[in-house]
């Protein structure tokens, strides 16, 4: 149990290409609850990103390292500074991942952070951060 990487998935009436365009814009997925900065590209492979939340609390810096159109867009964890846990740069060389697949007029939509693992001091806290935002997310994309 302690090597399982941090898992969630729901799915969508919306098709696939809507929802890839919407996740590969982080800023519509990643903010709305700890006063979150997103700064940099964040739109083809080699970009990178900066995410600050909570006043310097999570600090993290993020390149696109893989983008399947429609189906999969990867991030790999450049720098880290968590300052709630003792081990600061947990998250560093960890990737977090969305993985998308249609049947039956619903997309499924599956997001991975490997390498956040029950393992990790970090761990309660970031999977309940994740699917705040996560959540968020689903919500978005099942209105009408």
């Amino acid at each position: 149990m302690q090597n399982q990487n941090f898992n969630y998935s729901f799915s969508s009436s919306k098709p696939a290409e809507e929802i890839f365009e919407k996740l590969l814009d982080v800023k519509t997925w990643w903010s709305g609850f700890y006063d979150e900065t997103i700064t940099g590209n964040i739109g083809k492979v080699n970009d990178e990103f900066s995410f600050d939340a909570g006043g310097g609390v999570h600090r993290t810096s993020q390149k696109i390292v893989e983008i399947v159109p429609n189906k999969k867009i990867v991030w790999l964890v450049t720098k880290a500074n968590l300052d709630f846990v003792d081990q600061k740069d947990e998250w560093m060389g960890t990737r977090f991942y969305f993985e998308l697949s249609e049947k039956g007029g619903k997309t499924a939509v599956t997001f991975t952070h490997s390498g956040l693992t029950p393992a990790f001091e970090c761990y309660e806290s970031c999977s309940h951060g994740w699917m705040l935002y996560l959540k968020q997310l689903e919500e978005k994309l099942n209105e009408a």
